[in-house]
């Protein structure tokens, strides 16, 4: 067992750094990384998602039917009140079977990414989480969506290719 966990960690740093190389890259490609992490001594689950600056921002585009700039925001409340209504429709979780909603804590740049960051409070145990997640397939059907779930220490992960987008993690 304990062999298999070290094998994960080193499938799971490769993956990262693999991404970490692409996103410094003009990119033909389209990926997003959602990692989904319960605290439970915050009894919080904390979500942050990682996609090219220029994809979430042609999409929030899109969506809102507004010009935006995410890198230099004129109006940053705006730019929020977007990115959590798109994120709202297009991430949904059931934790425990049941369905929950999260809040935005906020958005930051990195190279010619965004990471943003979610959370969803009063969640003091975490054995299943259930994932509905379409994101940005409205903007490209070549999107691919990684999704990192960790519980009682424990993570797991699933790539979702357009069109699939349900996947359900139990710990």
């Amino acid at each position: 067992m304990q062999r298999y966990k070290a094998a994960f960690k080193m499938v799971n740093i490769l993956i990262q750094w693999m991404l970490t190389g692409m996103l410094t890259v003009v990119h033909p490609f389209f990926m997003s990384v959602i990692d989904i992490n319960h605290n439970a001594k915050d009894a919080s689950i904390e979500i942050s998602v990682r996609v090219f600056s220029d994809d979430l921002e042609k999409t929030l585009e899109k969506y809102s039917k507004q010009q935006l700039d995410i890198l230099s925001p004129k109006d940053k409340p705006v730019i929020e009140k977007q990115l959590l209504a798109y994120m709202t429709e297009h991430l949904k979780l059931n934790v425990n079977g049941k369905p929950v909603r999260f809040t935005l804590v906020g958005y930051e740049q990195q190279m010619e990414s965004t990471w943003c960051y979610f959370e969803i409070e009063k969640q003091p145990v975490v054995n299943q989480v259930a994932v509905d997640c379409s994101f940005l397939y409205d903007y490209e059907t070549n999107q691919v969506n990684i999704v990192h779930v960790k519980s009682k220490g424990v993570q797991k992960t699933h790539k979702l290719d357009y069109p699939r987008r349900d996947i359900s993690f139990s710990f």
